[in-house]
């Protein structure tokens, strides 16, 4: 797998990764929503360098000029609700991309740190010969990511898979690189180095779409 790990260089991500995670700004739920959105457009741009370009004649009031222009087909498909900013950021950018929406939570069987990732929705189009972006905030243990991508098998064989995520723990990000093919790409801002006994990222920032859309209840 290729992977991209974006905070190995300094650069203004830097500043949106602190504040996704420092406690007190967390605290502002419009700030913590739009920051994740912001990585998710760097991450898009980075991510766009690598894909395929056509060289284009664009016709303008004085004459003609050629640009090498996108020519990927690319499905967005974001793992709800934690993966609606980084979804829309990565929107932002790929404004044409067709868009899958599938949720996939944790269920853990009473007071058991083990669980299981439950799918219950899905819409997606076709992926059949598509750019599939993969996008889910937080790559703890990977295992909701492998999921998702089970649950997709159905709509078509992608001729390319990203993985986009904003915080992942190394032990996650092994978990894809065994599974996914080779020249998958993982587009990710930040790694840290291990998991907590429950599968969550230490330290990582907490639970994204709680940080983003409020706490729920547990059923």
């Amino acid at each position: 797998m290729h992977i991209h790990n974006l905070s190995q260089k300094n650069s203004l991500l830097n500043t949106f990764i602190s504040e996704i995670r420092d406690v007190t700004v967390q605290k502002d739920r419009m700030r913590f929503r739009r920051n994740i959105e912001r990585i998710g457009e760097i991450l898009g741009y980075e991510m766009s360098k690598v894909l395929d370009y056509n060289l284009v004649d664009i016709k303008t009031p004085l004459g003609t000029s050629q640009i090498n222009l996108i020519q990927n087909d690319i499905v967005l498909c974001s793992i709800l609700r934690a993966g609606i900013p980084l979804h829309n950021g990565l929107l932002n950018y790929f404004d044409t991309a067709e868009n899958a929406f599938i949720s996939a939570y944790r269920h853990h069987e009473g007071d058991s740190d083990n669980f299981e990732i439950i799918v219950e929705y899905l819409a997606c189009p076709n992926l059949e010969n598509k750019t599939l972006i993969l996008a889910d905030p937080m790559l703890a243990t990977g295992r909701s990511m492998v999921s998702t991508f089970e649950a997709l098998k159905p709509y078509g064989k992608p001729k390319a898979i990203h993985l986009v995520s904003t915080i992942g723990a190394q032990e996650g990000v092994d978990y894809v690189c065994d599974y996914f093919s080779k020249d998958t790409h993982l587009w990710i801002a930040t790694v840290d180095k291990k998991l907590n006994e429950k599968g969550y990222i230490i330290p990582g920032l907490g639970d994204a779409g709680d940080l983003s859309f409020g706490e729920k209840l547990q059923h």
